[in-house]
């Protein structure tokens, strides 16, 4: 039987996780929150390898509240840099393989094309900073890691975009939504179905990938989407990021080329409106 934790058991990529892993019949899969593995403590997470004995760790654990990092810096970095470098010493330690989630909030935004994985990182935010730093620790800690980036992730679980957007747009007649910020929705069952693909194919081609949904969409673009396609009244407008000011930045374009990890695993990534469609089945 192949152990795998997942941490971060009660968030919406983990959810996804045990959404696709069913029936996954050769896989122990082990969903762990705060409550489970506090994976800000060392010696908290050497003990529950040593207990478990994981061939995967895959960490979903994150501190994604952007705006209110800028304030919560201290709790942001024990999470989201300490928690992976704990994670990623244990799962040496213990020869298990490493997964670590990041995020296009790496990225500035000025480049104003396309972003690969070799182009170079400059967060504007706390949260980005973070991550990044959470890339880099795991790079350093454990030579069997993958790191995968994804960008504006939803689903049908906890708090995101989509289900934001429905709540507000039962509730209002129009709403204001950024149109200058572009990158790309993903659904996080898709992601979910390219970490168990990593898994499943046992593969060695260990690294830093970029994933998301394929196509381009501002947030007031995503924001229309779900107006539509959940055949809500709200009208949306278009507004910039000076009108809207936030207290963390985020990139003005962050959209990222998937073509190392599409020809490394051999696989299609679903255009982001088409799994936007799928998602909202579930919530709607």
């Amino acid at each position: 039987m192949i152990q795998v934790i997942v941490t971060g058991g009660n968030g919406q990529l983990a959810k996804c996780i045990k959404n696709a892993a069913d029936g996954l019949d050769e896989y122990n899969f082990s969903y762990v929150d705060l409550e489970e593995l506090d994976i800000t403590d060392k010696y908290t997470v050497n003990e529950f390898f040593e207990k478990t004995k994981p061939t995967w760790c895959i960490n979903c654990a994150a501190y994604t509240a952007v705006d209110k990092a800028e304030s919560d810096t201290e709790l942001a970095k024990k999470v989201n840099i300490n928690g992976a470098k704990y994670l990623a010493q244990a799962s040496k330690m213990h020869n298990s393989k490493f997964i670590q989630i990041s995020t296009d909030f790496v990225f500035d935004g000025a480049k104003g094309s396309i972003y690969a994985e070799t182009d170079k990182a400059n967060p504007l935010s706390v949260y980005g900073a973070t991550k990044f730093e959470g890339e880099q620790v795991t790079t350093n800690e454990v030579d069997e890691h993958f790191i995968i980036r994804t960008s504006w992730l939803y689903s049908e679980y906890g708090n995101n975009f989509l289900k934001t957007m429905l709540r507000l747009g039962a509730e209002r007649d129009e709403l204001s939504v950024v149109s200058d910020q572009i990158g790309t929705p993903t659904y996080a069952g898709d992601l979910a179905e390219l970490v168990l693909e990593i898994i499943s194919v046992d593969s060695k081609a260990y690294g830093l990938y970029h994933y998301s949904n394929e196509g381009v969409a501002s947030w007031y673009d995503f924001a229309k989407a779900i107006m539509e396609e959940s055949r809500t009244a709200c009208k949306v407008l278009p507004i910039k990021t000076e009108a809207y000011p936030t207290p963390a930045m985020r990139p003005a374009f962050s959209v990222m080329d998937k073509s190392k990890i599409k020809n490394e695993f051999e696989i299609e990534i679903p255009y982001w409106r088409d799994s936007l469609k799928k998602a909202i089945q579930f919530v709607i």
